[in-house]
C-alpha cells in the first residue's frame, strides 16, 4: 500500500439551521462541490482526511447543491461527488473538534473548510476550532477556506462568541473590539460577497436578509478582501502566506489545486 503524504483536517459545521435577520429561519447544508472538489483532489494526490464538527457528527448536505451545473454539467462527476459523501470512509466516522486539540495536532499537515451557511452559525465561533487555527498560523501550514468557510477564521479572533453577536446586532464597534489583534489582521483574502448574498437573500432565502455579512464581518475583523471582477460567481482565490481562500462555488477546482500544491510544498519540507 502506497505510504500517506500526511492528513488533513475536513472541518464542517454540526448546524443545519440558520436564523436570518428577521428572525425566521431556514435549512441550510455544505455545499456538495466545495467538499467534494477539493477534497477528492487532496485524497488523489496522496492524503488522508479526518473529517472533525463542533458536535461530532456528520455534516447536512445543502442538497439543492446536488446538481450537475457545479460539476461542469457533467452528471458523473456529480455522482463520483454523491459517492464521495455517502461511501468514504473518513466521511462515515467524523470526530470532534474538541478530540483533536485534545489528541494533539502535530500530525495534521493541513485544514480545510468549505461553504453553505452553516459556518456562519458555529463554525465562526467554535474555540476549538480557533486553537487548531492557532496551531496551523503558529506553525505556517496550509489552511484553506471556500465561500462561505472563510468566515470560519474568526473563532480566532479575541472573543468570537461577541464578535458574532456584534455582527448581527449590527454593532461595528463592538465587533472591532471583538476582533482586536487577530491573527489574520492583514492578510489578503476572499470570501462570499455582499452582492452574492444578495443573490443568496432574493432566490435561497426568499427575500429574506442574511443575518450580517461575512466579508464585511472579515473587514472589521482587519482582513484585506479581494473580490472578483466581472459580475458575482466568477471564480477567485487569493493566497496570502498560509491562508488559502476562495470566493465561491466555481472557485472550488482552483482552490483544490492551491491547496494541493501548498500542501505538496509543505509535505516535501516534513516527516509524516
Amino acid at each position: 500500500m502506497k505510504r500517506s503524504k500526511g492528513t488533513v483536517i475536513l472541518v464542517a459545521s454540526s448546524v443545519d439551521t440558520i436564523i436570518l435577520k428577521d428572525g425566521s429561519t431556514d435549512r441550510i447544508g455544505f455545499y456538495l462541490n466545495e467538499l467534494t472538489i477539493p477534497m477528492q483532489a487532496v485524497v488523489a494526490a496522496g492524503y488522508e482526511i479526518v473529517l472533525a464538527t463542533p458536535k461530532g457528527n456528520k455534516p447536512v448536505l445543502d442538497r439543492s447543491s446536488a446538481i450537475a451545473a457545479h460539476f461542469g454539467n457533467s452528471e458523473e462527476a456529480l455522482n463520483k461527488a454523491l459517492e464521495f459523501v455517502e461511501k468514504y470512509p473518513a466521511m462515515q466516522n467524523p470526530v470532534s473538534l474538541r478530540s483533536l486539540v485534545e489528541g494533539g495536532l502535530d500530525e495534521y499537515i493541513g485544514v480545510f473548510v468549505p461553504g453553505g451557511h452553516p459556518p456562519m452559525v458555529d463554525l465562526m465561533q467554535d474555540p476549538y476550532l480557533g486553537a487548531i487555527l492557532g496551531h496551523f498560523h503558529t506553525n505556517a501550514k496550509p489552511s484553506a477556506f471556500l465561500c462561505h468557510g472563510p468566515i470560519s477564521i474568526a473563532c480566532s479572533v479575541r472573543d468570537a462568541a461577541a464578535f458574532r453577536a456584534a455582527m448581527v446586532a449590527g454593532d461595528t464597534a463592538a465587533a472591532k473590539k471583538a476582533s482586536a489583534g487577530w491573527q489574520y489582521a492583514g492578510y489578503r483574502m476572499t470570501v462570499f460577497s455582499n452582492d452574492e448574498e444578495h443573490y443568496a437573500e432574493k432566490n435561497v432565502f426568499k427575500d429574506r436578509l442574511a443575518p450580517f455579512y461575512v466579508a464585511d464581518a472579515l473587514t472589521i475583523a482587519g482582513g484585506k478582501l479581494e473580490f472578483a471582477e466581472g459580475g458575482i460567481f466568477k471564480p477567485h482565490a487569493v493566497v496570502d502566506r498560509e491562508l488559502i481562500t476562495g470566493q465561491n462555488p466555481p472557485t472550488a477546482p482552483e482552490l483544490a489545486r492551491l491547496f494541493v500544491k501548498a500542501l505538496d510544498e509543505i509535505s516535501a519540507t516534513v516527516e509524516v
